[in-house]
């Protein structure tokens, strides 16, 4: 291992920080130390660095595996701006580019690699990384390797098998939220169990309240009473749009302008709305959930929930996103029980069945032409929608694309085209009977939590994620009505 006073230097040199954040330390010297981790690190504290930083030192190449697809380019972009050697290889290049980054991936020229669990499906791919010694295999994300994690990818379940490839490197598994149950399968499912060390994170600046609110008017009143009583940037999250836009409408008849974020906006609005927030001292803005993917504002000073969440870990997650700076943050949950039919269906149309994919995916392949005119409005004409919310279609084509089953440039239609058929593994009408349950059990200890009124429900959380803390956080509404 590197001396205390070179990694510093790195640290300062590479990164631009005068001193790490958390466990960032000891993580990276376990790193360097050639010992495997597991780390459970909140949204916001770091866990690029955790990997990145021993990349800089290690010989050989590091290899990401993660399954946002999304944020590969920004956070490579990220790590390019602080001069490190990184690349992405997945779906959304043009089959030229990708050739040249497999070209200059077997000739040894990169040093930090981002791909997806199901780039390992390519001969192509694995015959370019077999040219390399990967010193560092850092799985992202890493709950997406247990089938009872809230985001599943069957391919991460390979990851033992990948790793075998690789000569089984030093791994280090990194997520934000994990239940004990799937940080001993994703650790079992990656082949590492036995020569692991487990890092956790806690956040004690949050406090963290629930208030029961009836319809969209309660909702409203709450979001402005809040904003003027804390001061500081706050983020609302919604599950439904329809319910975002006419919480604006009805904050602006208060005279409160607020910022939104979500995903019927044009992408060049939403950075330009994202951009606002970030430069902000005091801007509130409404947004779905994947507002604050890769997105680093320390000093959001409260988070509140419109809408139930689909799980403890989103949950978790989002609220993660608050109180960066280590100062105090406050959350509220707003918990109206008619919203939990909302997150029932999303969960069903997260998760369509195989069925329906193979469906969906015929449609395309019979009528091309077609679906490059119309796009997915012609698949859900033809599978006789009549919910407007449902996003069963857009699902599929994401999985479709994620599985490199198809590749479209920027989701043009225009662009489609057809690489390979669905593998067979994908379509297993077990597991997904299993995650269906899995995740509607989630949803079902979500409510049980936010419906806890006697006690302090952070050593809940906490339980939940495997930590034990037996001491009441103190400072939300059920301890303070304790102490009075």
């Amino acid at each position: 291992m590197e001396s205390q006073q070179t990694i510093e230097q790195v640290l300062k040199r590479q990164f631009g920080h005068d001193s790490f954040r958390g466990q960032q330390r000891e993580v990276i010297e376990h790193a360097l130390a050639g010992k495997s981790s597991l780390v459970i690190m909140p949204t916001g504290q770091g866990k690029s660095l955790c990997f990145q930083l021993p990349a800089v030192m290690m010989k050989g190449m590091t290899l990401v595996i993660s399954p946002l697809i999304a944020l590969m380019k920004d956070q490579v972009d990220a790590a390019k701006k602080s001069g490190l050697n990184a690349e992405f290889i997945n779906s959304s290049l043009k089959p030229g580019e990708r050739q040249k980054r497999y070209q200059r991936l077997a000739q040894g020229k990169i040093r930090i690699l981002y791909v997806t669990p199901e780039r390992f499906r390519k001969d192509d791919f694995l015959q370019a990384l077999s040219q390399n010694e990967v010193s560092l295999l850092a799985i992202d994300e890493a709950h997406c390797v247990s089938e009872w994690g809230h985001d599943f990818r069957p391919d991460y379940t390979r990851i033992k098998e990948f790793r075998e490839l690789m000569g089984n490197p030093l791994t280090m598994a990194v997520t934000a939220t994990a239940t004990k149950k799937v940080q001993d399968d994703s650790l079992v499912q990656s082949g590492v169990a036995d020569e692991t060390t487990r890092f956790r994170v806690e956040r004690p600046n949050l406090v963290l309240d629930v208030e029961e609110v009836y319809g969209t008017e309660d909702k409203v009143r709450n979001i402005f009473g809040r904003y003027h009583q804390i001061k500081g940037p706050m983020i609302v999250y919604f599950s439904l749009v329809s319910t975002l836009e006419k919480v604006k409408y009805e904050l602006q008849r208060l005279g409160l302008q607020a910022l939104t974020y979500h995903g019927q906006l044009p992408d060049k609005v939403r950075r330009r709305q994202q951009d606002e927030f970030l430069k902000s001292d005091d801007a509130l803005i409404l947004a779905t959930p994947a507002f604050g993917l890769g997105v680093n504002k320390p000093n959001v000073r409260s988070v509140i929930h419109a809408e139930v969440p689909s799980s403890i870990e989103a949950y978790f997650q989002e609220v993660g996103r608050a109180g960066r700076d280590g100062e105090p943050a406050h959350c509220w949950a707003l918990f109206d029980e008619d919203d939990i039919t909302i997150q029932m269906d999303f969960i069903k149309w997260a998760k369509p069945d195989p069925g329906f994919i193979s469906h969906c995916f015929e449609l395309i392949k019979r009528n091309l032409d077609r679906f490059k005119i119309e796009g997915p409005e012609f698949l859900r004409e033809q599978m006789n929608f009549y919910n407007r919310r449902d996003f069963r279609v857009e699902t599929c084509l994401n999985l479709l694309e994620r599985w490199d089953v198809i590749s479209w440039q920027n989701k043009s239609p225009k662009t489609i085209q057809i690489l390979s058929e669905i593998p067979e593994e994908f379509l297993a009408k077990d597991r997904h009977s299993n995650h269906l349950k899995a995740q509607n059990q989630k949803l079902y200890e979500l409510v049980e939590l936010f419906k806890q009124s006697d006690e302090c429900r952070k050593p809940t959380i906490y339980s939940y994620f495997g930590v034990k803390l037996a001491e009441p956080c103190g400072r939300c509404s059920i301890c303070l009505s304790k102490a009075q």
